[in-house]
């Protein structure tokens, strides 16, 4: 992570509050570094940007990471169940692919 780049991407958080691909960038810096910190911003997503698809899947990841697999399939499954409304087939595909090896994983 460098700290030049999430300075940069505060100012641009700080500028554009409402464009949620500011919070995002910002958790992709933190989630190999410090996954509090990503939690934080991704969950800042989810709940202000419940719509921005991109979030799920890592929000999801973490929460496997943090071995909270209620909230990890919770999560999966909105992302499932928006990405399908959205008629996003991208995000579809990855987020079932995804969940399918988290619940083979949790057999």
């Amino acid at each position: 992570m460098q700290e030049e780049r999430l300075k940069i991407l505060f100012q641009y958080l700080d500028e554009e509050p409402n464009e949620p691909f500011n919070a995002y960038a910002i958790a992709m810096e933190y989630l190999n570094k410090d996954i509090q910190k990503a939690r934080f911003y991704l969950e800042r997503l989810l709940t202000e940007h419940p719509d921005y698809l991109p979030t799920y899947y890592h929000a999801a990841a973490v929460y496997v990471y943090l071995e909270d697999f209620t909230k990890a399939e919770n999560i999966y499954k909105l992302g499932i169940e928006k990405a399908q409304h959205q008629q996003s087939m991208k995000a579809f595909d990855e987020l079932n692919r995804a969940y399918r090896m988290f619940l083979d994983e949790m057999e």
